[in-house]
């Protein structure tokens, strides 16, 4: 007896991803996968009974977005901060920041996020923030996270008001009174603040890579869950079936794994080792502890994250060539050349991918370069090793990129004038002479280098089709080339181009019959929105495993 649909879409126009059939009318669920793409005369006599049927009113249906880079721990937890996207001007931050204030009283910390370099129109210090809040700890966050700004409660509060020797490529800013001036770089300078809140066990998986301090307890993890389920709605409103974190720890999966136990796990998480440079190769045993524990669709490791460098705006990416500002300067690597090669060499002998965060192309060109010895070592193998960000790139370095199978993992968010993030500081921070380098997208496509698109999330707007029109929409430098994608193109690195990132091309990325049933119902026909209004469009259903996930419908009706 054929098996029969317990869910159908019809009146859908179908983007199924799939060279195959690439359209379709309506799709066909039975339990957690694809039963049939087709037309709605093969389809709909599949339904069951009992089936749900959702009529997509001739929308958008596509393989659920596949965010691939992203923090979920952290953006739940942020989603509380005070956010300071798009506040400018010293009357502006003060406001925000003393409403917040007394709206919170029993916060230890002030945090706010997405902090602008240039909020007042020069760098910010402790001073000007003891002038909006003198009595309380405040922190705040560049929207890269790789900046923070404390005020002089908080730095005596975390006992760094008078400096702190760090390890490579973090610094606290000394100002000439001998003090520190609120200028916190790279997360090692920033951690003694955060912990005032109280939540290393959140930013534990970004700041160190280590399990918790102490560790949590039942309650702990209680809390936890909610931040975590928080995360997860979010993303679920968005469209997000699949999402690549980017910190991690064994505590991470635990938090995760009981939200799966309690069926409250709405999306499929792969969660890194993430390995910090006061780690041992030897640590490269707990990846592979933490792979052989989570390892199926739900919830899986397998991977080593790492960081190469910083960010262009504070100077802390690593370039080839000096900064435009700064005569002299090219940034400070977080890897030596020699040691780097030795742990992704031993990463990759154990099977392990590797994920590295490297925005400068000298970082770029160094994990190139680890990638290669690897190779050398152990043989070729299809490892689909990974580099994060590459906001500059020697051009002569795409093919190398190409030949070694690397993926390239792009946020179209962060592109300079594309989305939220301004052009300046960052465009003079790269330098005229070196935008035809910059945040290069098609240049990668066309030198036969995969693609993943993400948002990097909380960084930026974890929205896959604000992300979509950014890729659409981004600003062609003066000088530069046209570093734009078709709209198919762009799809596919959310959807195709991410399953390939994790190996699991097999079974998801497409619509396809035995394929994972993760489905995203758009409100309207994507084809047909001009591409500056496909950021303006929402998400009608998530479907994840077969599983409703979100209704934008319900959620109206449970908040009416």
């Amino acid at each position: 007896m054929a098996e029969s649909a317990d869910l159908i879409i019809t009146n859908a126009r179908v983007l199924t991803m799939d060279p195959a059939r690439p359209r379709a009318e309506a799709v066909a669920v039975a339990g957690d996968r694809i039963l049939a793409v087709g037309t709605e005369a093969e389809v709909a006599p599949l339904a069951g009974p009992e089936a749900r049927r959702i009529d997509a009113a001739g929308a958008s249906v596509l393989p659920g977005f596949i965010e691939s880079h992203l923090h979920l721990f952290m953006g739940g937890a942020e989603l509380a901060h005070l956010q300071l996207l798009g506040v400018q001007g010293e009357e502006a931050l003060g406001r925000a920041l003393r409403v917040y204030a007394a709206e919170h009283p029993e916060l230890p910390l002030i945090i706010g996020q997405g902090c602008d370099y240039a909020i007042l129109g020069r760098t910010l210090t402790r001073q000007d923030l003891d002038a909006m809040i003198p009595d309380r700890p405040v922190l705040l966050i560049a929207a890269d996270h790789h900046t923070g700004w404390a005020n002089t409660a908080a730095l005596k509060a975390a006992g760094i008001l008078e400096g702190r020797a760090l390890g490579p490529g973090n610094e606290i800013v000394m100002g000439p009174d001998g003090y520190a001036n609120g200028e916190l770089r790279e997360f090692e300078a920033k951690a003694p603040v955060m912990a005032l809140s109280g939540a290393q066990r959140i930013t534990a998986g970004i700041a160190t890579g280590e399990e918790p301090v102490p560790p949590p307890g039942p309650q702990d993890l209680v809390a936890d869950c909610l931040e975590m389920e928080r995360g997860l709605r979010h993303c679920a409103r968005h469209g997000l079936t699949s999402l690549v974190n980017m910190d991690g720890n064994r505590y991470t999966l635990q938090v995760l794994a009981a939200l799966r136990e309690q069926g409250r796990l709405t999306a499929r998480v792969r969660v890194p080792f993430h390995y910090r440079n006061h780690r041992k190769v030897a640590d490269l045993q707990i990846a592979a502890e933490m792979r052989d524990e989570y390892n199926d669709d739900w919830l899986a490791s397998g991977f080593v994250k790492m960081f190469m460098d910083g960010v262009v705006d504070s100077g802390t990416a690593v370039r080839l060539d000096d900064y435009p500002d700064t005569p002299g300067w090219r940034g400070e690597p977080l890897f030596e050349a020699e040691d780097f090669a030795a742990i992704v060499t031993e990463a990759d002998r154990r099977g392990l991918q590797v994920a590295v965060h490297a925005i400068g192309d000298g970082a770029v060109r160094r994990v190139i370069d680890g990638y290669e010895a690897a190779r050398r070592a152990n043989g070729p193998r299809d490892a689909r090793h990974r580099i994060e960000h590459i906001e500059m790139i020697d051009r002569a370095d795409i093919p190398r990129m190409a030949e070694l199978g690397i993926v390239a993992s792009i946020q179209p968010c962060h592109v300079p004038g594309a989305l939220d993030f301004p052009l300046q500081p960052t465009l003079d921070k790269v330098g005229r002479h070196r935008w035809n380098d910059a945040y290069l997208c098609r240049s990668l496509a066309e030198g036969g280098v995969k693609l993943a698109f993400a948002s990097d999330w909380p960084v930026a707007d974890v929205n896959p089709l604000r992300g979509i029109q950014a890729a659409l929409e981004r600003p062609v430098f003066e000088g530069a080339g046209d570093e734009r994608l078709d709209l198919h193109a762009v799809l596919a690195a959310y959807t195709t181009g991410g399953a390939w990132a994790e190996h699991t091309e097999d079974r998801k990325g497409m619509l396809r019959a035995g394929y994972l049933a993760d489905i995203v119902v758009l409100d309207g026909d994507i084809e047909a929105v001009p591409a500056d209004r496909i950021g303006a469009m929402t998400v009608a259903q998530t479907m994840c495993g077969g599983r409703v996930v979100w209704d934008s419908a319900q959620m109206a009706q449970e908040d009416a």
